[in-house]
C-alpha cells in the first residue's frame, strides 16, 4: 500500500481518523523523516507549543500480588528494590509542594497492587484533599483496578486524572501478566470516565510484542478516548522475567511516538520510562509527535529532573504553561 504522507496529514487535520480495520502496514515502512514529519505538523496543530509535565510519587511500592513480568514490584519476581509500605502523608504533601513550586503541572500518587483498598485508601484520599486545599497543581491518581465507589471519592477529593495503562494488546497482554485480564483494565478505564475523570492511559514498548500488537494498542486507546498516552520502552530489571530483553533503538521509540501522533491526533502523547534511549533525552521526541512528558524521579527506572526538561523545553522554544 502506498501512502502520500502529506495527504494523509492534510486529512487527519481535516477530521479524518484511522480505524480499526484500516491497512496500516504502510507506518512500518515509510521513511522515518517522512513519519516524523507529518507528526510534527500534527503536534504542532493540536497541541501547539505547550508540552504538560507530569511527576510522580511511589506512594507504595513493592509486595505486588499480580505477575506483570516487567514490574519490579511484583511479588512473584525477584528484583531487589526499596519496598515501603504506604509513606506519612506529610511526606506526599511536601513532594508535592517541591513539584509545584518547581513548574510542573500535575502530580500522581502511584501505588503497588491489584486495588488500593482499607486504610491506605483512605490514607490515599486524605492527602489528595490536603493537596487540593494547600496547592494549584493538578492532580492524578493511579492505584490499580478500582470500583465506580473508590473512583467517585477519589473525585471528589480534587483529583481530575486517573493513570491506568492497558500495557500492549489485547492478543499480547496474556503474555505479560495473568493475575488479572486485558478486559480488567478496560473496565476499569471505562468507570473512571463514566466518573467523569480524565484518563491516562498508554503501555510498554519492547517486551516482545510485534509491530502489529502496537498499531492494535494505539487504535484501542483512541477506540477508547484516551486524552493522555505515556509511551515507555522497557528498561529491562534485572530479578524479572524482562531482564536480559535487548533494549529498544532510538529509531523504533521515534517511530512509535510519531505512529501514536498519527492514530490519536489530539491526545498528549507521552515520553515516559526509557527517555534516554532517545537521541537528546527526548528532544527530536518533542518535535515530532510527542506533547507531554512524566519527569522526575520515576518509579524503578531512571528518570529527568524538572530542572532538565523545562531548560530543554526552552531551547526548543515550547512551554507548559
Amino acid at each position: 500500500m502506498t501512502v502520500n504522507t502529506s495527504e494523509l496529514t492534510q486529512k487527519i487535520l481535516k477530521g479524518f481518523r484511522l480505524k480499526r480495520g484500516d491497512d496500516l502496514a504502510f507506518f512500518l515502512s515509510l521513511p522515518l523523516e517522512e513519519l516524523q514529519q507529518g507528526a510534527h505538523d500534527l503536534q504542532e496543530h493540536f497541541c501547539g507549543q505547550h508540552v504538560d509535565l507530569c511527576t510522580i510519587i511511589n506512594g507504595r511500592c513493592g509486595h505486588c500480588s499480580e505477575n506483570c513480568r516487567y514490574c519490579a514490584q511484583s511479588a512473584h519476581n525477584h528484583a531487589v528494590i526499596d519496598e515501603h509500605p504506604f509513606l506519612p502523608i506529610a511526606e506526599i504533601l511536601e513532594n508535592a509542594r517541591l513539584n509545584q513550586d518547581a513548574g510542573a503541572n500535575r502530580f500522581a500518587i502511584v501505588t503497588s497492587g491489584r486495588a488500593l483498598d482499607g486504610a491506605d485508601f483512605e490514607k490515599v484520599l486524605e492527602a489528595y484533599r490536603e493537596m487540593h486545599r494547600t496547592l494549584t497543581i493538578g492532580l492524578c491518581a493511579s492505584h490499580g483496578i478500582l470500583s465506580a465507589q473508590q473512583l467517585h471519592r477519589i473525585h471528589e477529593t480534587g483529583v481530575t486524572s486517573y493513570h491506568h495503562n492497558i500495557e500492549t494488546s489485547r492478543r499480547f497482554f496474556p503474555e505479560i501478566c495473568t493475575t488479572h485480564t486485558y478486559d480488567d483494565r478496560i473496565r476499569t478505564i471505562r468507570l473512571a470516565q463514566e466518573e467523569g475523570l480524565s484518563v491516562c492511559s498508554g503501555g510498554i514498548i519492547g517486551m516482545g510484542e510485534t509491530w502489529e500488537d502496537r498499531l492494535d494498542m494505539a487504535i484501542s486507546l483512541a477506540e477508547l478516548g484516551i486524552q493522555s498516552i505515556p509511551i515507555n520502552a522497557l528498561m529491562p530489571i534485572p530479578g524479572t522475567p524482562m531482564e536480559g530483553r535487548p533494549q529498544l533503538s532510538g529509531a523504533d521509540i521515534l517511530r512509535t511516538v510519531a505512529i501514536f501522533r498519527f492514530i490519536n491526533p489530539e491526545a498528549n502523547i507521552r515520553l515516559a520510562a526509557g527517555r534516554k534511549l532517545l537521541p537528546k533525552n527526548g528532544e527530536t521526541a518533542f518535535q515530532t509527535g510527542a506533547s507531554a512528558s512524566i519527569t522526575g524521579n520515576m518509579l524503578t527506572t531512571s528518570g529527568t529532573t524538572i530542572k532538565e526538561d523545562m531548560e530543554m523545553l526552552q531551547r526548543l522554544g515550547m512551554n507548559n504553561r
